[in-house]
């Protein structure tokens, strides 16, 4: 397995494959779990090369200290990478992605508008930057990204569309722990308690589902059910519940297509988000 450390590096190993060979792509910031496993698993399974980044981007943070805070396991992450057959870690530095008077970035779509894009401006304009650079090193065939970050893959596959990239984007479900928390790489910040609260967020999911199901199709009352599900969690704040298109992220009122609920919320100063797909048939 090889650790490249610059897009150069990236560029000439890329350039020695055999030109047949298809390439599937993870990128990351690290801390790698088991969603991360599963991503990179798919990917052996669906190409001939697999290519793991790490990379922890100062452009898709707004706030500096949840930059220091973001957790950061190298050593750990390149083994992991070397037990699941990786062939290439691409580690780049800071400096070799953003050199002194760099300025250019990638604006995202209007999938980007809604949810974490309200709450965090400039968010999204530093994920489609850094990915867009990830993709022009690695030049994948299939990039891997995980459903729990719902409207970060949706924002991908709208600037792979619309900026004519050639590179299939594939969502893979999310990973949970046996009690429902979704795995991330922020849970390791979270207290006992708080870790022991964690769950109400797809407890509140799950309800909805199961509401739906029972023939409630009205965003609103789900969007309430599930607030206040997650808001009797004394150690909990909602920041957002939308029930949103899966398509485009734009809101609806009732469920008469293929939607999805997304939450974000707050355990302390750990932020979690999760959402789940509903399906009607109406």
């Amino acid at each position: 397995m090889d650790i490249l450390a610059s897009p150069a590096e990236m560029h000439a190993w890329v350039r020695a494959l055999a030109p047949q060979k298809t390439i599937g792509f993870v990128p990351t910031m690290g801390a790698l779990h088991a969603g991360h496993e599963a991503l990179l698993q798919q990917s052996r399974n669906e190409n001939d090369v697999t290519i793991l980044s790490i990379f922890v981007n100062p452009t898709q943070f707004n706030v500096s200290a949840d930059f220091d805070a973001y957790p950061r396991s190298n050593d750990r992450d390149v083994r992991i990478a070397d037990h699941h057959g990786v062939d290439a870690v691409y580690m780049p530095t800071t400096d070799s992605m953003y050199p002194n008077g760099w300025r250019v970035f990638v604006e995202p779509g209007t999938a980007a508008d809604p949810m974490e894009g309200a709450g965090r401006p400039g968010h999204f304009r530093g994920v489609t930057t850094v990915v867009s650079k990830l993709f022009n090193a690695v030049q994948p065939h299939r990039a891997y990204f995980g459903k729990k970050d719902y409207q970060q893959l949706a924002v991908i596959k709208q600037m792979v569309a619309e900026l004519d990239f050639n590179i299939e984007i594939v969502g893979v479900d999310t990973i949970r722990h046996d009690d429902g928390l979704a795995m991330s790489s922020r849970n390791v910040r979270l207290s006992t308690e708080q870790r022991a609260s964690a769950p109400v967020i797809y407890q509140a999911l799950n309800a909805a589902r199961r509401a739906v199901a029972d023939g409630n199709h009205d965003a609103r009352i789900l969007q309430e059910m599930i607030t206040q599900q997650i808001q009797a969690e004394p150690l909990c704040t909602v920041e957002y519940v939308s029930v949103v298109r899966r398509k485009d992220l734009s809101a609806v009122s009732s469920l008469t297509e293929e939607s999805v609920v997304c939450v974000a919320a707050w355990f302390g100063d750990v932020r979690l988000i999760d959402n789940i797909e509903l399906t009607t048939t109406i």
